[in-house]
């Protein structure tokens, strides 16, 4: 193996990649403002006109979770925690079952945009604005982290320039989102799924070659310890066991797939319920192939440099640069390919930005708009939903700007992100699957939810957990022909995306800070959700949450998992269709009857075909 030589810098050549991949994603969005007839109504510019078929919406689905967090982020942590993350394979698997067979069929036969109309529907305003309000919070303080990270961790590397990358993405994404809406988004994920995939497969390729073969990747692997794919410690203060990931992960995750707007908004804008189920399943496979992707480069990523580690040797200033330095290192004989894996990257920002713009208009239109403005008409509501889309997107480029401020606080929020999920999936639950669940319950469990997932994420930002908990793995550097001595390699703990620097440092460590604080950050979703529940379920009993009369519609009901099997029978029973929603509906309740008028549109498309 030749020895490493200096690594590469940016040419030309790699800029023309990038700006090329910025041009289409803009193309994209100009084609679909005029398609058609452009987006005439605020259906059309937030929901697609709900004409999505499934291939489109599951690739657009597995782009918007692909931030370059997941780029830059999971390589490295293989790279330092080894291969026990490709265990989140299963825990998908999970996901997408809860959020198609649990969440979808109640969104999708409710005919809803922003899904926290469902909380109004089911309990009352106050909650409904309470949803919508963490929402919004928790997505502009993520949308500006996923902008300003992997420009910065770029910028360190390859010398990109930080804040022409953090306005361009920014400027482009709000640009396609407030031109195309949805259908845009939608098709430029498709096209930055595909830049996804090649980016990672020309550093696999060449890491592979340079190494001299996947054999010696597994090896290198094997003898660093790398390949610890089992741990079954059911210690649940352990960072990343077999538990933790399957437990703790499938309720984090399902925070984003089951009740997240930007994922929701993605799967009811399909034209069938049918399809909707289809673009979940289908985007599993897209999860997987990512995983494996982002795998095997942290495993090429430490057989490159499993005796001379860039992060201990100060080559880099912190882990999640490992993936573009090892970029410049092996790619720097084809000009373009760096460019490509930065365009890679960036697509992953874009897709995560552009969701999370058209994510937020929805919810701001139909939460906080229409509700108060009821004359507005819809071309009218078209124009406001594609102001929003401006507005937000320069929030989001703001919060991009704070963000390089106060870099203590990035992780912060990145947990908060995972903190605010969970007590909202644990009140989406209490309404769909607990039918005695009260607006009272729903609030209070809420609120203590949040409480506790707040309190154990903030104490682990401030006392974070000692090295055994997180086992970090090895890293060496008697390969560098340095003068740096190994001994001064300082493990350090973090959340997956990077250290904290408002850590408190040499405090006293109390039995608190050592159980309570050190659990794992993917128990804090699990912490919110199951508080919410329970907390909400034992405040609704007292408070006459028994006597209340529930449209069976907003419940998830037997009907809802037999009607998977109606796709065999569509055939013979076209019509019966027709009556669906009125048994459904619970017709004795007067008060919804009103809504039973809007139904036979929703009800001939359910099942998969349209009458």
């Amino acid at each position: 193996m030749d020895a490493p030589r200096g690594i590469g810098t940016f040419v030309v050549w790699d800029y023309v990649v990038f700006a090329g991949m910025l041009l289409i994603s803009a193309a994209i969005g100009i084609y679909y403002a005029f398609a058609g007839g452009g987006q005439q109504t605020s259906k059309d510019f937030l929901m697609g006109g709900r004409r999505m078929t499934a291939v489109p919406v599951a690739l657009s689905l597995t782009a918007s979770f692909m931030s370059a967090v997941t780029v830059l982020g999971t390589p490295s942590e293989v790279y330092r925690f080894g291969a026990i993350f490709s265990i989140f394979a299963i825990t998908y698997f999970f996901v997408v079952a809860i959020s198609a067979e649990v969440f979808l069929p109640v969104f999708y036969k409710l005919g809803i945009t922003s899904t926290y109309e469902y909380l109004e529907l089911r309990f009352n305003k106050c909650v409904r604005l309470c949803g919508t309000v963490l929402f919004v919070v928790q997505t502009i303080l993520y949308t500006g982290i996923v902008i300003y990270a992997p420009a910065l961790a770029l910028n360190q590397v390859t010398g990109f320039d930080l804040w022409g990358a953090v306005v361009a993405t920014g400027v482009v994404c709000t640009f396609y989102c407030t031109l195309g809406g949805l259908k845009a988004v939608i098709w430029t994920d498709v096209f930055q799924v595909g830049i996804m995939v090649a980016g990672f497969a020309s550093v696999i390729i060449q890491a592979t070659v340079i190494q001299g073969g996947i054999s010696t990747i597994v090896n290198d692997c094997y003898n660093g310890g790398r390949l610890n794919f089992w741990n079954f410690d059911p210690n649940p203060l352990q960072r990343h066991t077999f538990w933790t990931i399957i437990i703790g992960g499938t309720f984090t995750w399902t925070s984003i797939y089951g009740v997240n707007q930007s994922q929701v908004q993605r799967y009811i804008s399909c034209k069938s319920r049918f399809q909707a189920k289809m673009s979940l399943y289908i985007n599993l496979l897209g999860l997987w192939a990512i995983l494996v992707c982002s795998v095997l480069c942290g495993l090429a990523l430490y057989s490159r440099y499993h005796d001379c580690d860039p992060w201990t040797a100060k080559k880099v200033s912190a882990p999640d640069q490992l993936m573009p330095y090892l970029v410049l290192d092996i790619l720097q004989d084809f000009p373009g390919l760096p460019g490509l894996f930065v365009a890679c990257a960036y697509s992953g920002t874009l897709s995560t930005v552009s969701s999370s713009i058209n994510a937020l208009a929805a919810v701001t239109v139909e939460d906080l708009i229409k509700p108060h403005f009821r004359s507005l008409s819809e071309r009218s509501l078209s124009w406001i939903s594609q102001g929003m889309s401006v507005l937000f997107g320069a929030l989001c480029i703001g919060m991009a700007a704070l963000a390089s401020l106060m870099g203590a606080l990035l992780q912060a929020a990145l947990s908060i992100f995972g903190m605010v999920g969970g007590p909202l999936l644990g009140l989406f639950a209490l309404g769909i699957l607990v039918p005695f669940a009260n607006s009272i319950g729903a609030l209070v469990g809420l609120m203590a939810g949040f409480a506790v997932s707040l309190w154990v994420g903030i104490g682990a930002q401030l006392y974070p957990p000692l090295p055994e908990r997180t086992m970090p793995l090895s890293l060496e550097t008697y390969g560098c022909n340095s003068t740096y001595n190994v001994t001064n390699w300082v493990t350090t703990t973090e959340m997956p995306f990077s250290t904290s620097a408002f850590q408190i440092h040499n405090a006293e460590r109390t039995p608190l800070m050592d159980n309570w604080y050190s659990l794992s950050y993917l128990y804090f979703s699990t912490l919110g959700t199951l508080v919410t529940v329970f907390m909400g379920m034992l405040i609704s009993l007292p408070t006459g949450g028994r006597k209340q009369n529930v449209d069976r519609r907003f419940l998830l009901t037997k009907e809802d998992f037999l009607s998977n099997f109606d796709i065999f029978k569509k055939k013979k029973h076209i019509l019966s269709y027709k009556s669906h929603p009125v048994q459904d509906g619970g017709t004795d309740n007067p008060a919804f009857n009103h809504i039973e008028l809007n139904f036979p549109d929703q009800s001939g498309k359910m099942s998969g075909t349209r009458l």
